[in-house]
């Protein structure tokens, strides 16, 4: 197919480039059916037995609700740790954020060495950090708090140095010039530019790992995954129905009020 030309009005004659869209989807089938391949993906299963996915839901309602008595306990236990590892993450997030970010701190060895730090812990899933935790602290909630701490301390970390190095400097350089500190220069004129993104990152972070924190139970590390992982495994789906929609409602609530939050910080 020939390239179509076009003339400028300066005369220049311009060539069109050739598409290469259809290489792209090319590559991007080979990868879908080469992953299709490895993983041994059965479309045959997924559609004779799909069904018995939601027989299973189905199961599960009405939910027992005499059963939320026993659920009330665990569910606290489980805002608890993701309360307090989202908020201990996210404060300690703030000094490490300032040290990888290059526009304060001018050492690339420290922006390197933090930024290494906060790479690989999050690397690791929050549910293997929460099955060394519990080998390493014993079963129950704490171990949870120490696996939600690492990742929102990461995730956290990452999202606020990138924000740091995006500010406007000016402020903060004119501050530096009239003979403030360099500490009290970033509070008055950086702090104030990234507040608003950093409150709603954590706030982001603490959503997830109230979602995250009931799966951790499934190693130990307590909240309400442990009582969820007991009932699956008596095939309870009446208590399973009840537990999954005590933490639906929970999770409306936090996103909402989270919602409202962010919504008052932008």
């Amino acid at each position: 197919m020939m390239a179509k030309t076009y003339t400028l009005s300066n005369g220049k004659v311009v060539k069109e480039k050739h598409s290469l869209i259809w290489l792209y989807w090319l590559i991007a089938l080979a990868l879908i059916l080469t992953s299709i391949y490895l993983t041994q993906f059965d479309f045959g299963g997924l559609i004779k037995r799909g069904w018995s996915f939601f027989i299973m839901i189905a199961s599960m309602f009405p939910p027992n609700w005499k059963y939320f008595s026993h659920i009330a306990g665990p569910l606290l236990d489980t805002i608890k740790m993701s309360f307090l590892g989202s908020f201990a993450g996210a404060v300690l997030a703030i000094p490490f954020a300032v040290l990888a970010a290059h526009n304060i701190v001018k050492s690339r060895l420290i922006n390197s060495l933090v930024r290494i730090l906060l790479t690989l812990t999050r690397t690791f899933p929050t549910l293997v950090i929460a099955l060394v935790a519990t080998h390493v602290f014993g079963l129950g909630t704490f171990a949870g708090f120490v696996a939600i701490f690492i990742f929102t301390f990461s995730f956290v970390g990452k999202q606020m140095f990138e924000n740091i190095e995006t500010v406007d400097m000016g402020a903060f350089e004119a501050t530096e010039a009239l003979g403030v500190g360099r500490f009290k220069a970033f509070v008055t004129a950086i702090a104030p530019q990234v507040a608003p993104s950093y409150l709603s990152t954590s706030l982001y972070a603490f959503e997830g790992n109230v979602r995250y924190s009931t799966i951790l139970g499934y190693v130990g590390a307590g909240g309400i995954g442990t009582i969820l992982n007991d009932r699956m495994g008596f095939l309870m789906y009446k208590d399973v129905g009840m537990i999954l929609l005590a933490i639906l409602i929970t999770v409306i609530i936090i996103e909402l009020t989270s919602t409202l939050i962010r919504a008052k910080l932008a």
